[in-house]
């Protein structure tokens, strides 16, 4: 998944907020107020400088600097109160435009816009700010992803290193006002499953150190410049040491003690968010959102059930073809211990593996792409403070190509690495021709407005990178009926993932029946299963976006293909370059991908736009 920089639930719930982003650009000047704005894209770059004060962190990833040193008390009610009068302020703005009079990319504006305000004020008035983190994401897991120097932040001037401290200042007080919501959930009922909560606790307790050049936050002073001079050096260091042993880790271990003595034993024993006062639109707002449709729990469960089938019967072809004797459950236990899919021995094996598939497919991307990102990538091992709870993702890269995308893979025991665990697929989905391809060639089209350019709908983000893994044979991968195993395992694993998702929210499914039902459906550690159970239950309805956005996707292409037909190979010089009476997989994918990530039905519609340009 693409990795999602969020300061506390309330961010995650707000499509859009949690990861829009301002880079610097040479842009004209924008007015000061709404009462200035002539043109509609005045009231959008109006909105992005005011959005870039409110979120500080979004704006430290795509490059602007201004606000590094900050670090906004998010959890607070007049900081939710401030955001509803925004979100509303400018949603009364956009109404003052004609749509119809617009031009056309200035109508999907529009469309975007609307439905983003329109739904960060939906979920608003929800309760889920009693929930400011959780084992998955929020601040204390992104503070220490900033703060290690190997992440967003930037450490390469004194400057840069002065900034960080301010937000250190800032994370204690926030921590503070997270312990007072938690405490509010406790009265109203509205807590984490108690399984989620266990899981809290270790990763706070593992970034108190004693020591504090053992720290992670001490990574930015191992690699300082050297340009940095020797007073601001020695000025620096011991800043840090002290921030690190009288902020830092203070504030951890205030975090943790809460979480085990105070929250654990109130923590509930239910699985799903329905078990919560309100629970229920929670989740119906956390479909709606995710997905960007209007599909009910319902519909998506039954879409789930009858994926989960299909790909079972795709599963039983590749058991054959490789002469295994047995039952599908059986075939999966053999992949998860034969140790000749075990090969590994230290992590740096395990990305050479990775590096070889990006090598393997770089020749035949041009036969799929017309445009291809600039923005440099990168292959890493993720830090070892989060690897037991994370899962492989992409952190992008900023527009100036100063930082690049990074894929990062979670390496806990390199020995147990399964190579049948959709390594080529993975790749596809993380990084190329997936999030990279698409983050980046967002970000890089400075004809969007930034609130574009910076956005993140997961239908339509998530659903292209699970899209992309449908591409392999075309890429040249899957030619090892184990390693198409492994792309059927993660198709599987999204398919599974409408069944458990719906059941836990909807269905009261526990935990253990989820696990079991993943389990006996894709080859599958009772470990990995467990984390992404968790994970679900952590964030529900995210899981969701994935297949839902893949399955439009691929729908529009087959419908695409069969409204403009293909020409024969004799023909397809003759008609290139005219646009016209044929469908080019490279041409669909480029305008797929040039315009950003956008809801699923403002896709579409454009999209037949584009369709029907080329009759």
């Amino acid at each position: 998944m693409k990795n999602i920089v969020l300061t506390g639930l309330l961010a995650g719930m707000l499509l859009g907020g949690c990861n829009q982003q301002k880079p610097k650009t040479g842009d004209t000047t924008a007015p000061t107020s709404l009462a200035d704005v002539k043109e509609i894209n005045q009231l959008f770059e109006l909105y992005w400088e005011e959005n870039a004060k409110l979120f500080p962190l979004d704006a430290t990833t795509q490059g602007d600097n201004r606000y590094n040193d900050q670090l906004p008390n998010d959890g607070t009610k007049a900081f939710r109160q401030n955001l509803t009068a925004f979100y509303q302020k400018y949603l009364d703005g956009l109404k003052k435009f004609d749509r119809a009079t617009l031009a056309d990319n200035d109508k999907i504006s529009y469309d975007i816009f609307q439905y983003d305000l329109e739904t960060k004020l939906e979920g608003l008035k929800l309760n889920t700010w009693m929930i400011p983190f959780q084992q998955f994401w929020g601040l204390p897991i992104t503070m220490g992803q900033y703060g290690s120097g190997e992440g967003m932040q930037p450490f390469k001037t004194a400057k840069d290193y002065d900034n960080w401290l301010g937000r250190v200042r800032g994370f204690s007080v926030w921590a503070d006002t997270a312990i007072s919501n938690f405490r509010q959930g406790i009265k109203a009922g509205v807590v984490l499953p108690k399984t989620l909560v266990t899981k809290m606790i270790p990763q706070m307790r593992d970034l108190q150190v004693t020591d504090p050049t053992k720290s992670l936050f001490y990574g930015p002073i191992n690699k300082m410049p050297a340009d940095i001079s020797a007073a601001d050096k020695q000025r620096i260091t011991a800043a840090y040491k002290k921030a690190i042993m009288e902020e830092l880790v203070p504030t951890y271990k205030k975090l943790g003690d809460f979480l085990e003595k105070e929250y654990a034993p109130k923590a509930r024993p239910s699985t799903g968010i329905s078990a919560v006062p309100g629970g229920p639109n929670i989740y119906r707002y956390y479909v709606k959102s995710w997905t960007t449709t209007d599909k009910t729990p319902e519909e998506i469960y039954e879409t789930g059930v009858k994926e989960v089938a299909r790909i079972r019967g795709e599963m039983e072809k590749v058991k054959a073809q490789v002469g295994f004797q047995g039952d599908l459950p059986a075939f999966f236990a053999s992949l998860k211990t034969d140790p000749k899919l075990m090969p590994y021995k230290t992590p740096e094996d395990v990305l050479k593996a990775f590096r070889g598939i990006q090598a393997k497919i770089t020749p035949n991307l041009p036969k799929l792409f017309g445009r291809t990102p600039k923005t440099p990538f990168e292959i890493r091992q993720t830090e070892a403070f989060r690897a037991a709870s994370a899962s492989a993702e992409y952190n992008q890269g900023s527009p100036d190509g100063s930082r690049p995308g990074i894929f990062y893979i979670p390496i806990v025991d390199a020995t147990k690495f399964n190579m049948t665990s959709g390594m080529e697929s993975l790749f596809l989905h993380e990084a190329i021709p997936g999030h990279h391809y698409q983050i980046s060639l967002q970000q890089e089209n400075t004809d969007l407005p930034k609130f574009r350019r910076f956005a993140w709908y997961g239908a339509m983000g998530e659903g292209w990178a699970l899209y992309t893994e449908s591409l392999g044979k075309e890429l040249g991968l899957y030619t090892d009926p184990y390693q198409y195993m492994g792309a059927l395992g993660d198709e599987m694993h999204r398919a599974v993932r409408l069944v458990v998702d719906v059941a836990m929210h909807t269905k009261n499914m526990t935990r253990e029946q989820a696990i079991k039902y993943m389990m006996s459906n894709e080859a599958i550690s009772e470990d990995g299963a467990t984390a992404e159970i968790e994970r679900y239950m952590a964030i529900p309805g995210q899981a969701l976006s994935y297949k839902i956005g893949a399955l439009k996707i691929r729908e529009m292409r087959e419908k695409y293909a069969k409204q403009l037909g293909s020409k024969p190979n004799a023909l397809r010089e003759k008609y290139a370059g005219q646009n016209k009476e044929h469908f080019r997989l490279p041409q669909f994918h480029d305008e797929l991908l040039k315009d950003g990530v956008m809801p699923l039905a403002v896709l579409e519609r454009k999209m037949d736009n584009w369709a029907a340009g080329h009759r």
